[in-house]
């Protein structure tokens, strides 16, 4: 168990850190990180730190289109997380 807690860790703060770069980029008029990059990063189980990051630095949070896949995304994932804790793979 500390091992998955330490990778949504891990996976979260590299989310966080991809869109403060998303952020950044748009705010610059540079190129932006790819929606599908976000999306599979939360799908990965970093999904609390896009989440953060979100409201945090005000980014993604009025466009509906990416919230939709993003909470498909998050719901996925933590759908695979439960699945994994009631029947953990034995070898």
């Amino acid at each position: 168990m500390i091992l998955i807690a330490t990778f949504y860790v891990v996976v979260s703060v590299l989310a966080y850190v991809t869109y403060a770069i998303d952020k950044q980029a748009a705010i610059k008029q540079r190129r932006r990180v790819s929606e599908k990059s976000l999306h599979l990063l939360g799908l990965l189980g970093g999904w609390p730190g896009g989440l953060f990051a979100q409201q945090r630095l005000r980014h993604k949070t009025q466009k509906t289109a990416f919230q939709v896949i993003f909470w498909l995304t998050a719901g996925t994932n933590l759908a695979c997380l439960l699945a994994l804790t009631l029947y953990p793979y034995d070898g």
